[in-house]
């Protein structure tokens, strides 16, 4: 489902949390066992009308001092072999929002994904499902 905020077809797509199946599947098959490497548990889509857009929020988001960035993966560079992700594209971004709000909660340290994409990828990932 994209919850738009404006007058465009962009939005949030709000995901579920992993499935612990998938979960396990994914650090077997992807991290040789190795749990640690696996850190879009907890994961949200954002989804954009342009790459401007996009881009305006991916500044934003390095910029904010509250937030820690581990990762950016950019599967929209001209570089990235999109037939690693059966044409799948997004700029995915690993996390931590570091405040006294997630520290009084203890998730100073809990690492997610934000998923920035253009919503024509958006539309075909909800109808289709992301191939793995």
């Amino acid at each position: 489902e994209v919850w738009g905020g404006g007058g465009g077809g962009g939005g949030v797509v709000w995901a579920k949390i992993k499935s612990p199946a998938r979960a396990s599947e994914k650090v077997v098959r992807c991290y040789s066992y190795d749990v640690s490497r696996l850190l879009d548990i907890c994961r949200q889509t954002i989804a954009f009308d342009t790459v401007d857009d996009l881009v305006q929020c991916l500044r934003a988001i390095v910029d904010d001092g509250d937030v820690r960035v581990v990762r950016i993966k950019n599967r929209l560079d001209m570089g990235y072999d999109s037939g690693e992700s059966a044409g799948y594209r997004d700029v995915a971004i690993n996390l931590w929002v570091c405040n006294s709000t997630t520290g009084r909660f203890g998730l100073d340290t809990h690492v997610c994904e934000v998923q920035l994409m253009l919503t024509q990828f958006a539309s075909v990932k909800a109808e289709d499902g992301h191939k793995r």
